[in-house]
Formats: C-alpha cells, structure tokens, sequence
C-alpha cells in the first residue's frame, strides 16, 4: 500500500505540488480513501493528502469512524493531519519519510502519544528511501 500511496506522491509531483500521498486501506485490504497534496491547486492550507484521503474513507464507509482501517502516508504527518487522523479513530498509520519541520510522530512533537482518547500505532521509515528522494528532487526542481 505504501507503493500506492507514493504514486498519488507522484501524481502530486507532477501538478507541481508537494510531493505527499496517502492510501487508507480497511481491515480487509480494500482502499476506502486516497489522497495527494493539492495546496497550490487548491490555495487551501487544508489540502494536505492524509485530509484528503480521510475525507474520501468516510464518505466510502458512511462514518466518521476509520476504527479498522490503516493509513499509509509517505512523508510523517503535520500536527493538523495528526489530530484529524485521532478524530477518524484510525488505528495504525504507516509512514515513509520523517518531516524535520512538522513531523508530529516524534520529529518535531509525538502528538500520538499525548494523552488523547486515541492513540494510533505508528511505523515510521516505511519506504523512506523512495519517499524522501521523490520530496528531493521536487525541491531540486523547484531551486532551479
């Protein structure tokens, strides 16, 4: 699922957005929600992946509740994407690249481990690899 979560990465990429994507997948490996970057297209600050991708798992499940669900991002969630994944009640997330800036799963803040009526298991550095090349060399490009 990571592998599908870096190709909406892609797809982001090559709108010329942030190269971020999500895939949110139930307990019986079906994808419910996807998502990638769209701030620029959008001029939304909201338009993160995860958001994106939580927004279309509830609206397939009909529920608020991602209660059996996993989320794979491929670079660590900001604090906003965070809370939203707490509120979705998602279980496990899954995520490739650590964000030194805004990274809320222990880079910058554990918000998964404050005291929260939910706490997700989190797995860090799935992909890590291809995830950060991919945000180098949009950023690369983007210096030129």
């Amino acid at each position: 699922m990571m592998r599908f979560a870096l190709e909406q990465a892609r797809e982001a990429f090559d709108a010329g957005e942030v190269p971020v994507g999500c895939a949110i997948v139930d307990g019986e490996g079906h994808i419910l929600g996807r998502g990638r970057n769209r701030r620029e297209d959008s001029q939304s600050a909201l338009a993160h992946a995860e958001i994106e991708a939580i927004a279309e798992a509830c609206r397939a499940r009909g529920s608020w509740r991602l209660d059996d669900c996993t989320l794979y991002v491929t670079l660590e969630p900001c604090p906003m994407c965070a809370g939203a994944i707490i509120a979705a009640r998602v279980p496990v997330v899954v995520f490739g690249a650590r964000e030194e800036n805004t990274g809320a799963c222990g880079s910058v803040v554990d918000l998964f481990s404050e005291r929260f009526g939910h706490r997700p298991a989190v797995y860090g550095g799935v992909l890590e690899k291809e995830s950060a090349a991919l945000l180098r060399e949009f950023f690369e490009k983007v210096r030129k």
